[in-house]
C-alpha cells in the first residue's frame, strides 16, 4: 500500500466520521428542542344572553385539553376535554329569572403547562325584552368597514345637549335641530355629526323602560335630516348611568342598557351604514381606574353590543362605538391596549368583525377646555386650578393676527398662560401613542368632543390680550383637529364655529357661520393631518 493510497482511506474515513457526528448533532437538537407551548385563546370575558342562548369557544392547542367543571352550575358545555389541534365549546344557558346576574369562571387546562380563564357573564331578566322582531342579516349598504368609515369622515360637529336637555330639545335654550342646519354643515364641508339623546324623561312607562314611540319618531328624523345630506351620523345613550354600580345596581342598569338599546337599534334598523351607535359618553363606572371597575365597564358595553347584533338586519353590520371610561386617553392606554391580550379586561366581543370604534374624548388642559365661558369680567377659577385664557406656544396658524406664539406677556394675566406641557407637545404625544396602539392595529379612534372654552371677556380692557385669547382658541381647535387627522382619529367639535341660534342670536332663525376664522383654520388643519396620514377626505 503506498503513502497516497493511506492518505485517501484517512481522508474518506475522517469524512464518514464528520458526517457521524453532524447526524449525531441533528438528533440531539431534535430529542432536546422543547416546541413552544400553544394554546390560542386568550383570558376573555364572554356572555349568554339573559333570556337564554349559546356562546362558542374556537381554539386550538398543540396538547390535550380540559376544563375544570367544578361549580358550573346553570352553564352547560357541549365538550369538556379534547386532544390536540382545533376545537369548539358551545355554552348553553336558559333564561336568568334569578332576579340577579350570575357568572362562571371556566378554567380551561392543557397538557402543555398552560391555562387560561374564560368568564362567563349572564345578566337577569328584570325589564321585558323589546327584541321581538329580529330579522336575518341584511348587508345592503354596509359593506365598509370601521376603518373605512373614519376615512370618510373629514370632520364631525356636535349638536351638544339638544336631545340631552330635559324635557325636550328647547330644554337648555337650544334651538330645535332642522334640516337647515344639516345644509350648513353639509356645505362647509362637514361630513359627519354626533348627536348626543337622553332616554330618560321620554319613557311612557318607567316600570318596563318603554320609550315613548314620538320620541323615538322624532330622534329618526333628525337622523334622516344627515343621511339626506348624505353625512355620518353618530347617536348615543348621554346620560351617565351612574359613578357606583354593584350587585343589583349594576344588575338593573345593565337590564335597562339592554332594553333602551333594543327599541333604538330596532327602530333605526333600515338606515344603511352612514348611522353608528355609540354606547355611552362619558360613563365611570366604579370609577373605572382599576382592573375590577374596567371589567363591570366592558361589561356594560357588552350588554349593548348583544342588544344590537340582536336585532338582525343592518344592525348585524353596523359600526359601533364603545367608549373608554370617562372617556380617557389615560384609561383608554393604560387598560385596553389590544396588544396586552391576556390581560384582564379585554375589550368586549363583537360577533361582527372590523366594526368598532373606541371613543375618548379632549378637553386638556381642562383649565383652558372647561373653566370659563359666559360674559363675566370675573375668573371663572376652581378649587383645583386657575382658569386658563392662552394656549400654544408655536406660530402654527395666522390668524386673528400674526404671533410668535398665543402667550400674553402682560404681567397682570401671566399666570393665565398654560405651560408648554400641556400644548401642543402633549397633543402630539397622546395623538401618536393612540394611533400605535389602536388605529394602527385597526380600531379606529373616535374623539367625539373636544374644544377650548370662552376667555376674552375676562380680558375686557385689555384688547390685545382679549384678541390673543380669540387667537388661542382657534390655534387650539385647529391644532388638536390637524394631530387628530395625522394619526387616524376622528375629531368631533364639540361646540363652536356654526351659530344654530342664526343671526345676532334671534331663537330659532337660520343657522350661519359664526367663527369663519376659526373654521377656515380647521379646513387647513385637517387637510394638513390628513396629507402627513397619508389617506383621508379633506375638505374641498
Amino acid at each position: 500500500m503506498n503513502m497516497k493510497t493511506v492518505i485517501m482511506k484517512i481522508g474518506t474515513a475522517y469524512k464518514i466520521m464528520a458526517i457521524f457526528i453532524a447526524i449525531l448533532f441533528v438528533v440531539s437538537c431534535k430529542k432536546n428542542s422543547t416546541p413552544t407551548p400553544q394554546l390560542n385563546i386568550a383570558n376573555i370575558t364572554d356572555t349568554i344572553p339573559s333570556t337564554g342562548g349559546m356562546a362558542t369557544l374556537a381554539f386550538t392547542s398543540n396538547a390535550a385539553w380540559s376544563v375544570d367543571t367544578t361549580g358550573l352550575g346553570w352553564l352547560k358545555l357541549s365538550q369538556i376535554s379534547g386532544g390536540s389541534g382545533a376545537a369548539t365549546i358551545t355554552l348553553t344557558g336558559v333564561a336568568n329569572k334569578s332576579g340577579a346576574s350570575r357568572s362562571l369562571r371556566l378554567v380551561l387546562n392543557a397538557t402543555n403547562g398552560q391555562t387560561r380563564n374564560i368568564n362567563v357573564w349572564q345578566d337577569a331578566v328584570i325589564y321585558p325584552s323589546y327584541n321581538t322582531s329580529a330579522i336575518a342579516a341584511d348587508a345592503t349598504g354596509m359593506s365598509s368597514t370601521a376603518s373605512q368609515i373614519a376615512n370618510n369622515i373629514t370632520y364631525g360637529w356636535n349638536f351638544y345637549n339638544t336631545m340631552e336637555a330635559p324635557g325636550g330639545e328647547t330644554g337648555w335654550g337650544n334651538p330645535p335641530i332642522t334640516q337647515q342646519q344639516f345644509d350648513l354643515l353639509k356645505a362647509n364641508g362637514v361630513n359627519a355629526v354626533r348627536i348626543p339623546i337622553r332616554y330618560d324623561g321620554h319613557l311612557i312607562n318607567t316600570k318596563t323602560i318603554q320609550i315613548d314611540p314620538v320620541w323615538l319618531a322624532r330622534i329618526k328624523q333628525v337622523i334622516q335630516y344627515g343621511i339626506n345630506d348624505g353625512m355620518y351620523v353618530t347617536i348615543n345613550i348621554h346620560y351617565d348611568p351612574g359613578s357606583t354600580l354593584t350587585g343589583t345596581q349594576q344588575d338593573t342598569a345593565n337590564a335597562k342598557h339592554k332594553a333602551l338599546w333594543e327599541q333604538v337599534a330596532t327602530y333605526m334598523r333600515d338606515f344603511d351604514e352612514h348611522l353608528m351607535f355609540a354606547s355611552l359618553n362619558e360613563t365611570s363606572l366604579n370609577n373605572s381606574n382599576d382592573v375590577t371597575s374596567m371589567v363591570t365597564t366592558m361589561r356594560y358595553h357588552q350588554t349593548f353590543i348583544n342588544a344590537v347584533r340582536g336585532t338582525g338586519g343592518k344592525n348585524v353590520y353596523r359600526t359601533l362605538v364603545i367608549q373608554s371610561p370617562s372617556a380617557s386617553t389615560d384609561i383608554l392606554n393604560q387598560y385596553l391596549d389590544p396588544t396586552n391580550v391576556y390581560k384582564t379586561p379585554a375589550l368586549p366581543t363583537d360577533p361582527t368583525p372590523h366594526r368598532m370604534m373606541l371613543e375618548f374624548h379632549y378637553y386638556s388642559p381642562s383649565q383652558f377646555c372647561i373653566l370659563g365661558g359666559g360674559n363675566s369680567t370675573t375668573p371663572q377659577d376652581a378649587s383645583w386650578g386657575k382658569e386658563l385664557y392662552f394656549w400654544g406656544n408655536r406660530n402654527t396658524y395666522s390668524v386673528n393676527g400674526t404671533y410668535s406664539n398665543y402667550h400674553t406677556t402682560n404681567s397682570l394675566f401671566l399666570d393665565r398662560n398654560c405651560t408648554s406641557a400641556n400644548e401642543e407637545s402633549y397633543v402630539d404625544s397622546i395623538m401618536s401613542t393612540v394611533k400605535t396602539r389602536f388605529a394602527a392595529k385597526g380600531i379606529p379612534l373616535f374623539m367625539g368632543e373636544y374644544a377650548p372654552n370662552y376667555h376674552a371677556a375676562r380680558l375686557t380692557g385689555y384688547p390685545a390680550d382679549s384678541l390673543k385669547a380669540l387667537a388661542s382658541a382657534t390655534h387650539f381647535t385647529a391644532y388638536v383637529a390637524q394631530q387628530a387627522k395625522a394619526n387616524g382619529v376622528i375629531p368631533f367639535l364639540w361646540a363652536g364655529i356654526f351659530d344654530r341660534r342664526g343671526l345676532n342670536g334671534v331663537p330659532q332663525g337660520p343657522a350661519v357661520v359664526g367663527d369663519q376664522v376659526t373654521l377656515d383654520s380647521v379646513k387647513v388643519a385637517v387637510n394638513r393631518g390628513i396629507a402627513k396620514y397619508g389617506s383621508g377626505t379633506p375638505f374641498q
